[in-house]
């Protein structure tokens, strides 16, 4: 197939375009949500970039949706309308924001897209209404295992931590600080001591680094931490376990199905995770076993392969179910 998709959520899509099909993405001079198209990224010769203007010529066969706004872009761009005459699918990849068991999703009302839920939590807390609901777990590029453990250290990856502060845990790092140094990593971190009053020796900023950059960087820390309060499920929790990192996750959303205790730690209670860290710190080799049970669950339930044949079962089904409505309608007198 030829799927049009936009380059929304890169971790995500660093594992979707490893499939077996032709993958296009807008791009635009000046790059952007809606053109950012490749963005310097190593994915294979099958994703291929396309102006805006040139997508009504690209035979695209199937859209795979991440954003409302983009129904109305395939509408302006390719002359065609997802899930009447294009074969479309819609991504959430997030969590209600405020009500959240109250919020009705954006394609409650449509049965002629299929809303594919990240998570399973997702699904559950989404009042979806008469939508078509599918669950595909996250699949992960597997970096190998990186683990050595040898800093004394924690491990964090979090995108803009003071702007989201409570949700993503940020309040709590100065009590993990206690424990042990913090190495954080992400987007919008360089005012993070400031906004902790967290020293040198207390924080450490990583920056926002490559992934393949990131993985080895991560796998040098005793154990990763995980705070986040309020997220679908952070793929850098996968990744960290791919890696071979020990973790220490607040028992929210889907983390309490995606880490079994035996990876380190996962718990609501604070107190719990800092004594859990505390006793990785002090204990190498606990923390290399724990470690190694993450990266087999890791493996387990996120692994790429997984994920892609699930895809294509969907994929499939769509563009056949469209197919089959389209050939009804000619056939109608």
């Amino acid at each position: 197939m030829r799927i049009l998709l936009w380059h929304v959520h890169g971790g995500w899509t660093d594992a979707f375009v490893r499939g077996r099909h032709t993958y296009v993405l807008p791009t635009g001079p000046d790059g952007g949500p809606w053109g950012l198209g490749r963005a310097g990224r190593d994915w294979p010769e099958s994703v291929i970039e396309v102006a805006p203007g040139d997508l009504a010529d690209a035979d695209i066969d199937v859209v795979v949706l991440q954003r409302v706004e983009e129904i109305a872009e395939c509408e302006r761009l390719l002359g065609r309308t997802p899930g009447t005459d294009l074969p479309a699918v819609f991504v959430e990849h997030n969590t209600p924001r405020r009500d959240i068991v109250g919020t009705v999703h954006p394609l409650a009302d449509r049965t002629d897209i299929p809303v594919v839920h990240v998570t399973h939590f997702n699904d559950l807390f989404w009042d979806s209404g008469r939508a078509r609901t599918i669950v595909i777990e996250h699949g992960i590029v597997d970096p190998g295992y990186l683990y050595s453990g040898d800093l004394q250290q924690l491990a964090l990856v979090i995108n803009e931590p003071v702007r989201r502060g409570r949700i993503t845990g940020t309040d709590l790092l100065p009590r993990f600080a206690g424990v042990a140094p913090l190495e954080v990593f992400g987007m919008g971190t360089d005012t993070l001591a400031d906004a902790l009053d967290l020293g040198p020796g207390e924080l450490r900023i990583g920056g926002d680094l490559p992934t393949k950059q990131l993985h080895a960087r991560l796998g040098r820390s005793r154990a990763y931490v995980h705070p986040l309060r309020w997220t679908s499920l952070g793929l850098s929790l996968l990744e960290a376990m791919h890696v071979g990192l020990p973790v220490l996750v607040l028992a929210t959303t889907e983390a309490a199905r995606a880490v079994p205790p035996g990876a380190g730690a996962v718990s609501t209670s604070v107190a719990d995770l800092l004594r859990a860290a505390a006793r990785l710190i002090e204990d190498p080799d606990e923390a290399r076993t724990r470690g190694l049970v993450a990266r087999e669950a890791a493996l387990s339930r996120y692994g790429l392969a997984r994920f892609l044949s699930d895809w294509d079962g969907v994929l499939d089904e769509e563009a056949s179910r469209l197919r089959g409505l389209l050939v009804t309608e000619r056939r109608a007198p």
